[in-house]
C-alpha cells in the first residue's frame, strides 16, 4: 500500500512537472502586412530588423497564405481553425458567434485556457471589437483595443469612393507614443515584465500597416523619395484576366492605380506603407526585447503572422480583396523550443495551420474539427514534404489554390486563372487558356472545398454573390459589360 502511494505521488509530481514544462506562446499579429518584410524579400527597401531577427532564430514559411483576403473572415479562420467556406463568414460582419452552428466552437484562446494557459490579449486579434465584449470569454486579461491613435486635424489625401476616413496616408507631427500600436506593445511588454504565471498565451495584434498609414516624420524620412520605391507593374496586366476578377473589388474605397498616378499619390502611398511596416517592426522589437530580458525566450513559442496581404498598384489596384499573390501571401514565422533556427520552408502553408500546430507544439490533444494541418514536421525539417496546397476563399465560389509552383484561381462564374511561379513570379501571364495546362488545372481544382457555404445571415460589406448569371455586389446587380468604377 505504501509503495502504491509513493508511486501515485511520483506520478502526480511528474504530471505537474510536465505541465510546468509546457511552452508559453507569444502570438504576434500584423494587419494588412504583405511580403514587404526583409525575410521574405518582397520589397528591396523593406527595413524590418526585429522581424528578421526573429526569422533567423526560427523557421520562415516563405509560401504561406491567408484563408481570406479580408480581416474578419481571415481572423475568424485563424482563431477557429475553420475555413471561410465552412463557416460562411465572408464579410466584415458578423461575429462568428452569431452563427448558431459555431456558437460553441472553441477558439484557439479558449482551448489553451481550458488546458491551463493564462490568456492575455491586446490590439487586433479578432476583427474590430469582436472577442472583446462582455461574455465573449476570449481572454482572461484584455489590454488596449486596436486603434490608429493620433490623427491629423483633417485627411491628408482626398480619395474617391466617398472619401473614406480610413483610406489615407502620409506624415504629420505627432509622437510614436501616441500611436495605437505603441500602446499595444507597451501593454504586452508590461505583462511580460510582471512575470505572469506560466504557461501563458500572450497575443498582441498590431494595426499598421493597415490604412490610414500615418507615420511620424522620422519614419517617413527613412524611405527614399524617388520612384525606385515603386513596385513593378504592367498596365496591361489585367488584359488576360477574367472580367469576374474585377467583381471581387467592384466598388471599394481603396483607390485604383489610375487615381494614384493621376493624383501623384502612388509614391506617397508606397513610402507611407513601407514606413508603417518599419514602425510596426520596431514595436514587435519592443515586445521581443521584453520576452528576452525576462528570461522567457527559451521556453516560449513565438508565432508572427499577418491576416492577409495588400496590393500597392499591382494588378491596377490597391488594397486586398483579390485572389492574387499580393493579397494572399503573408509573413508566417515560428520560433522557440523544438523549432529549427534559420530555416526557410518553401512548401505551401496556410494560416489555418496555426491552431493545430500550436496544439501539437504544446503537447495538447489534437482536435478533429480543425481543418488545418500541423506544421510541426516542417518545423523540424523545412524540407519535409507537404502535399496539401494553400487555399484562399473570397466569397462563395471564388477560390485560389497555391501549390509550391502554381497559383490556380477559379471564380464563381467558372472562369479561371493559372500562373507558373517558376517562370512568372509577378503573375503577369494567365496560362489558363494555354494548351497543355489542362492537367495542372484539374490537379489543383481537386483541392477546391467540398463544402462551400454562402454568406451567413447578417453579412455586410464586401459581399459578392453570383446569381442567375450576374454578379450581385452588396445587393446591386452588375450588368454584364458595366463600366468598372475607377477606370
Amino acid at each position: 500500500m505504501k509503495r502504491a502511494c509513493i508511486a501515485m505521488v511520483l506520478l502526480l509530481l511528474g504530471a505537474v512537472g510536465l505541465a510546468d514544462a509546457r511552452p508559453n506562446i507569444l502570438f504576434l499579429a500584423l494587419d494588412d502586412q504583405n511580403d514587404w518584410v526583409g525575410f521574405l524579400g518582397g520589397h528591396p527597401l523593406a527595413h524590418t530588423p526585429h522581424m528578421d531577427g526573429l526569422a533567423r532564430r526560427g523557421t520562415v514559411f516563405a509560401n504561406a497564405h491567408c484563408q481570406a483576403p479580408l480581416c474578419n473572415p481571415s481572423r475568424t479562420s485563424v482563431m477557429t481553425g475553420l475555413a471561410p467556406s465552412t463557416t460562411g463568414v465572408h464579410g466584415l460582419e458578423p461575429w462568428f458567434r452569431a452563427v448558431p452552428a459555431f456558437r460553441d466552437h472553441p477558439t484557439l484562446t479558449q482551448t489553451l485556457a481550458r488546458h491551463g494557459y493564462r490568456t492575455m490579449g491586446a490590439g487586433k486579434i479578432h476583427h474590430g471589437g469582436y472577442g472583446r465584449q462582455k461574455g465573449d470569454d476570449e481572454f482572461h486579461l484584455l489590454g488596449p483595443a486596436a486603434g490608429v491613435g493620433a490623427r491629423p486635424p483633417q485627411k491628408l489625401v482626398t480619395t474617391p469612393s466617398g472619401n473614406h476616413p480610413l483610406v489615407d496616408w502620409g506624415s504629420f507631427e505627432h509622437r510614436d507614443e501616441d500611436k495605437g500600436d505603441w500602446k499595444v506593445a507597451s501593454w504586452a511588454a508590461a505583462q511580460l515584465d510582471a512575470r505572469p504565471a506560466e504557461p501563458f498565451f500572450l497575443a498582441a495584434g498590431f494595426f499598421l500597416p493597415h490604412v490610414p498609414c500615418y507615420v511620424t516624420p522620422r519614419w517617413l524620412e527613412r524611405v527614399p523619395d524617388n520612384d525606385l520605391v515603386l513596385p513593378s507593374v504592367r498596365h496591361d496586366d489585367r488584359d488576360d484576366t477574367p472580367r469576374f476578377s474585377w467583381y471581387l473589388h467592384w466598388d471599394l474605397p481603396e483607390p485604383r492605380l489610375k487615381f494614384l498616378e493621376d493624383a501623384r499619390q502612388w509614391r506617397p502611398l508606397v513610402r507611407s506603407y513601407l514606413a508603417s511596416t518599419s514602425f510596426v517592426d520596431s514595436q514587435v522589437g519592443r515586445v521581443l526585447d521584453a520576452l528576452r530580458r525576462n528570461g522567457y525566450e527559451r521556453n516560449t513559442i513565438v508565432v508572427l503572422w499577418s491576416d492577409h496581404g495588400w496590393h500597392l498598384g499591382e494588378k491596377q489596384v490597391t488594397g486586398k480583396n483579390t485572389l492574387w499573390e499580393e493579397s494572399t501571401r503573408v509573413p508566417l514565422v515560428f520560433a522557440g523550443p523544438g523549432i529549427v533556427a534559420g530555416a526557410t520552408c518553401a512548401q505551401p502553408a496556410q494560416l489555418l495551420d496555426i491552431y493545430p500546430t500550436l496544439l501539437e507544439l504544446c503537447g495538447l490533444p489534437p482536435m478533429a474539427a480543425l481543418e488545418g494541418r500541423s506544421l510541426r514536421p516542417q518545423l523540424r525539417d523545412a524540407r519535409a514534404a507537404r502535399v496539401q496546397p494553400a487555399l484562399t476563399t473570397h466569397n462563395q465560389g471564388n477560390h485560389a489554390v497555391r501549390s509550391a509552383r502554381w497559383r490556380y484561381i477559379r471564380y464563381a462564374d467558372g472562369s479561371e486563372e493559372l500562373y507558373d511561379h517558376h517562370t512568372d513570379p509577378h503573375e503577369w501571364h494567365n496560362l489558363a487558356s494555354q494548351p497543355g495546362t489542362k492537367a495542372v488545372r484539374e490537379e489543383h481544382r481537386a483541392w477546391l472545398p467540398r463544402v462551400d457555404r454562402p454568406s451567413v445571415a447578417g453579412s455586410a460589406q464586401r459581399i459578392l454573390k453570383w446569381e442567375g448569371g450576374r454578379a450581385n455586389w452588396e445587393g446591386k446587380l452588375i450588368a454584364p459589360g458595366a463600366a468598372i468604377p475607377g477606370l
